[in-house]
């Protein structure tokens, strides 16, 4: 899994358009908002937006949680979004770390729905006190998805709320960010959206956000993804917002084959020999990207899969197998923390007994196999590794693992050029995401099981003799 920055429409908000800056820009919308109808409406109910820092942001969203009637509320939402992307990035940060502390819960309104509910427990009393207990930043949400392309510009909102240190982060803005969350994992519940092929007959502006957004193995220009997409042994899905007809939410790549491949360039490789789809008995998700940074958190991966498992199923009874060819992202980082920083880097049978190693035995605390220890409320601990996190929580079995398969910069970097495949077994799947997630146990194949076993001394020193040097 990977991510890719984007930011659509508010993309170029803070960068210089028509000699303007982004002072100028920003009393520019503010100008023309007073100077509008909605404008005198906002004067005759006394908000007057100030000109400092982000107060106009503040004093339009307190317009829109003030607001009684609807009919305003698309427009003033559009307004706000005009004027929040004129304004420099540090404005916008500013405006989302006041926002949630500017309206609290209302704790008078909540007591009494509390007393309510206390006294009658019908369903009146529980509506109220739904109602009461619902978060105003929740409202102005709500509020603000009624601009023209609300869902997509609030996303962008929340891409600078995430790009927020970690250490600037307040409670404040948590708290933001979980209403956000929340909200958008209603909205982009996987019932809503829409799966769809993407293919070179696809418009030009979805082809070149495929370019920008695929962050596993970049796409080398046109011809490059001419070949990923175009013959019939390869596929191209991804999950669709309707209010985001061609800025895909999450995509992957398949290659239809006769084997379970080892290295990425059988699949990428200009020089690969083509297989007929009626021949293959593979399908092989060798790539899978979230598109919208905006929507971190958010589950699609899962649900993409196993939609695409069902089309292809459908259109290609044959297959047998479904599997990965996946990257290690983390691999390197914890070798080299295992390790001396300078040794050298191990010979390829040493690597993949590591990399096994890795992916089974490490976990997000930092236990050895054998140690998953309950963390917290008596959770298993998961994999350290991000995509085997992943793709093991969906299920999948870890199949084989691979050294010399991604001889690219990055795959040298990130994993000293390991791959992995993760088969999804589907009568597998529930049993071992069970295991997993209730035990601790890392479902394996024969082969990473070998891996995993103590080497003899012997094998040790030849080894030792094949390690390169880092």
């Amino acid at each position: 899994m990977n991510t890719s920055r984007t930011r659509a429409p508010s993309e170029s908000a803070g960068a210089g358009t028509s000699g303007q800056g982004p002072v100028a820009r920003r009393r520019g919308a503010l100008d023309m908002l007073m100077n509008s109808g909605l404008g005198k409406m906002l004067r005759g109910i006394g908000v007057a937006p100030r000109q400092d820092r982000g107060e106009s942001l503040l004093d339009l969203a307190d317009a829109l949680l003030s607001l009684r009637g609807r009919a305003s509320g698309p427009a003033l939402a559009s307004a706000f979004f005009d004027l929040y992307e004129a304004s420099d990035l540090e404005t916008r940060q500013d405006f989302l770390g006041k926002i949630h502390d500017l309206h609290p819960a209302d704790a008078e309104a909540i007591d009494k729905a509390i007393a309510a509910w206390t006294k009658k427990r019908d369903e009146a009393s529980a509506l109220a006190l739904n109602a009461a207990s619902k978060s105003p930043s929740r409202r102005l949400i709500n509020q603000l998805n009624l601009a023209p392309q609300g869902t997509q510009r609030l996303i962008g909102l929340r891409e600078d709320l995430l790009a927020v240190p970690r250490a600037a982060t307040t409670p404040g803005l948590a708290a933001l960010d979980r209403d956000l969350e929340n909200a958008f994992t209603a909205w982009f519940n996987a019932g809503f959206l829409e799966l769809r092929r993407i293919g070179w007959d696809s418009s030009a502006q979805l082809l070149e956000r495929i370019i920008r957004y695929e962050a596993v193995h970049q796409i080398q220009g046109w011809d490059d993804l001419r070949r990923r997409v175009e013959p019939a042994d390869r596929r191209c899905y991804g999950f669709f917002h309707p209010q985001m007809r061609d800025d895909p939410l999450i995509f992957v790549e398949v290659a239809l084959t006769a084997g379970i491949p080892g290295a990425i360039h059988e699949i990428i490789s200009e020089e690969r020999e083509g297989v007929d789809p009626r021949d293959a008995t593979c399908a092989i998700f060798y790539s899978i990207s979230n598109c919208q940074v905006g929507l971190k958190g958010i589950p699609f991966g899962n649900h993409l899969i196993k939609r695409v498992v069902g089309l292809l199923k459908d259109e290609l009874p044959h297959l047998k197998t479904f599997a990965t060819l996946s990257p290690v992202p983390g691999f390197a980082r914890w070798l080299a923390k295992e390790r001396d920083g300078a040794a050298p880097v191990p010979g390829a049978s040493e690597l993949r007994q590591l990399a096994a190693r890795y992916l089974v035995g490490s976990s997000g605390n930092g236990e050895a196999s054998g140690e998953r220890a309950r963390s917290g409320a008596g959770k298993v601990s998961q994999p350290l590794d991000p995509v085997a996190r992943f793709h093991l929580g969906n299920g999948a079995r870890l199949e084989a693992v691979h050294a010399n398969a991604d001889l690219s910069a990055n795959g040298q970097k990130q994993s000293h050029g390991v791959m992995v495949n993760y088969l999804y077994e589907l009568a597998d799947i529930e049993a071992n995401v069970f295991a997993l997630n209730e035990l601790g146990t890392v479902a394996t194949s024969k082969s990473v099981q070998a891996l995993l076993e103590p080497e003899p001394a012997a094998r040790k020193g030849k080894a030792a003799k094949d390690a390169v040097a880092a």
